[in-house]
């Protein structure tokens, strides 16, 4: 690797060491109140956006923006052909673009700010105009997000998100395990909680990465038994569909791990970089659960103790 790759790569490693971390996200949660966990935050990354906030709903989206920020930044080190992978990364924000996008176009809801995806953008300076939710759909149709059927509108997150998953996998090697664990999420959850018929498209998302067997699963042990061996034991323990939040906790923290390794591990390169990405995003979802629980007072949260 050239210079430029050093140069993004100690980069990197530099917007990593600003994370709250594991050990102050637990302080976090112990706090008393939501205002109580916010001052906590006062010296990382995440200051500047979340100092104003006053529910969970504006800490979400501070959280979110802390990280594509970051996300931008780092992209302005990347060499010129690694653009792909910070711009696959940052697609996950223009998939909630879109989807708060469809919302407004499908009831009329209000629409909060759209998140800025400066040169990251993929297909959203063009989507982003769109005046139906019809026009919507024929402009997916003609992005790398793909064509959306009628069958598709109420799964549209999780049609998006596996697009989002496989195209993830597809520019980074190392990514593939955590699509496989996010395309296994979307599949138990559409036929066990959703109790859904997963629409035609969607199934065929899914089948490169994890086949079909599940589509058809009727309880937790029949899912286990149709998900590849390489979502290893992502469900075991699981009792019941209410429980699979502890399932996502558990693929979060596998990537974490994952994302640590190829951080402190990989030689100055894109794995390095995707390692960076991926803890800067773990750790913007262990704030939010830390904060979620200082605003209820609970002096603990379930969701990181369930990873300790």
């Amino acid at each position: 690797m050239g210079a430029d790759w050093v140069a993004a790569t100690v980069r990197a490693r530099a917007l990593a060491r600003r994370r709250a971390g594991s050990g102050a996200s637990a302080v976090i949660a112990r706090a008393a109140t939501l205002r109580d966990g916010l001052d906590l935050l006062v010296g990382t990354a995440y200051e500047p956006r979340v100092a104003r906030a006053t529910d969970m709903v504006a800490v979400e989206r501070a959280t979110d923006e802390t990280v594509l920020w970051q996300l931008r930044v780092l992209a302005g080190w990347l060499p010129a052909t690694a653009s792909r992978l910070c711009r696959t990364a940052a697609a996950a924000f223009e998939r909630d673009n879109i989807l708060v996008l469809a919302a407004h176009l499908g009831d009329g809801r209000p629409a909060p700010e759209a998140f800025d995806l400066g040169a990251l953008g993929t297909a959203w300076s063009r989507l982003q105009t769109s005046g139906s939710v019809a026009e919507l759909y024929a402009g997916l149709a003609r992005s790398p997000w793909g064509a959306v059927d009628a069958e598709d509108a109420a799964a549209l997150r999780d049609v998006l998100t596996v697009v989002w998953l496989r195209r993830l996998a597809d520019i980074a090697a190392a990514a593939r395990p955590w699509a496989l664990a996010g395309a296994a999420l979307v599949a138990t959850r559409t036929v066990l909680v959703d109790r859904a018929e997963p629409s035609p498209r969607l199934c065929r998302l899914l089948r490169p990465l994890i086949g079909s067997a599940w589509e058809h699963a009727a309880d937790l042990d029949a899912i286990r038994s149709a998900l590849p061996r390489a979502t290893g034991t992502l469900l075991a323990g699981i009792e019941t569909p209410l429980d699979l939040w502890r399932a996502e906790a558990r693929a979060t923290i596998a990537v974490e791990t994952d994302a640590f390794r190829l951080l402190r591990s990989a030689l100055p390169g894109p794995d390095a970089v995707l390692g960076a990405l991926a803890v800067l995003a773990t750790d913007a979802w262990r704030v939010r659960a830390a904060l979620a629980s200082a605003s209820l007072g609970s002096g603990h949260s379930e969701v990181l103790d369930a990873v300790a």
